[in-house]
C-alpha cells in the first residue's frame, strides 16, 4: 500500500516506496493507459485502432468532426485533442445511458468537457443535416445508413471513416460508399498490435497479441 500523502504534489518521474518496500514510479497514465482500464458503457474502440482513425481521417487542429456513436468515449477524447481548441467535434449518441457514461468518462480525462467538443443524444442522420463536417467518425453497426446525408452534408475532399468487426458490415459499407456517387478512394483495413520481448540476448514476440479488433474503412469525398 502507498499513503495518497506520499503521492499527492509529487513530481511525475519520482520513486516512492510501498507497505511491503517496493519501489514505484510515479506517472500520469497515457490516453492509451486510461482507455483500456476505463469503466465501460459500451465496447470501446482499442488504441491500437485509434492511432491510425486519427491518421487516416487526418484529424488535424481546426477542424470539425462529426462523430457517431459516443459510445464510452475513448475515441471521442483522441479526437478532441487532436482537433485543439480551434476545432470541434460533434459527437452523437442515440442511447442515453451510453451518452451519459462517456460525458463521466470524458470528464474524468479532461476534467471537464472541453469547450470544442458538443456531445449529442440522437439518430446521427438528423443532426448531420445541421452540419457541414471536414471529417465523419462513426463507430455504429449500420453506418451505410449515414452515407446518403454525408454526401450532402460534407464537403469535397473530406474524408468518411467508419470501424466496422465484421465482414458483412465491411461489405455493405463500401458497396453503400460506391453507389453513392459521392466517395472515391474507398480503403479497408485493420491493424494488427504484437508486443516484443527484449531481454539481453533474448529478443523474440511474445507469445500472445492483439489481432482482429475492427476493420477500418475510409474514403474522400468527392465533386
Amino acid at each position: 500500500m502507498v499513503p495518497h500523502d506520499d503521492i499527492v504534489g509529487r513530481r511525475e518521474g519520482e520513486e516512492v516506496s510501498s507497505s511491503a518496500g517496493g519501489r514505484l514510479l510515479i506517472l500520469r497514465p497515457r490516453l492509451a493507459d486510461f482507455i483500456l482500464k476505463m469503466p465501460r458503457g459500451a465496447q470501446v474502440v482499442y488504441p491500437k485502432d485509434i492511432g491510425p482513425i486519427l491518421v487516416w481521417a487526418d484529424i488535424a487542429p481546426g477542424l470539425t468532426v462529426l462523430e457517431a456513436g459516443t459510445g464510452s468515449g475513448a475515441l471521442t477524447i483522441a479526437l478532441t485533442r487532436a482537433v485543439g481548441p480551434q476545432g470541434r467535434v460533434v459527437s452523437v449518441e442515440r442511447r442515453a445511458d451510453h451518452a451519459e457514461h462517456a460525458e463521466k468518462m470524458i470528464r474524468r480525462w479532461f476534467g471537464e468537457v472541453p469547450a470544442q467538443l458538443d456531445l449529442k443524444v440522437g439518430e446521427v442522420e438528423e443532426i448531420m443535416e445541421g452540419e457541414q463536417p471536414d471529417r465523419i467518425v462513426l463507430d455504429l453497426p449500420e453506418p451505410w445508413h449515414a452515407v446518403e446525408v454525408a454526401v450532402r452534408r460534407q464537403p469535397g475532399g473530406g474524408i468518411f471513416c467508419s470501424y466496422l468487426p465484421t465482414v458483412p458490415q465491411v461489405q455493405t459499407l463500401v458497396e453503400t460508399l460506391e453507389g453513392s456517387g459521392g466517395y472515391r478512394q474507398i480503403e479497408v483495413f485493420e491493424t494488427l498490435h504484437r508486443t516484443w520481448n527484449v531481454s539481453g540476448r533474448s529478443v523474440r514476440p511474445d507469445h500472445r497479441m492483439v489481432g482482429h479488433t475492427g476493420f477500418v474503412v475510409v474514403a474522400r469525398r468527392a465533386g
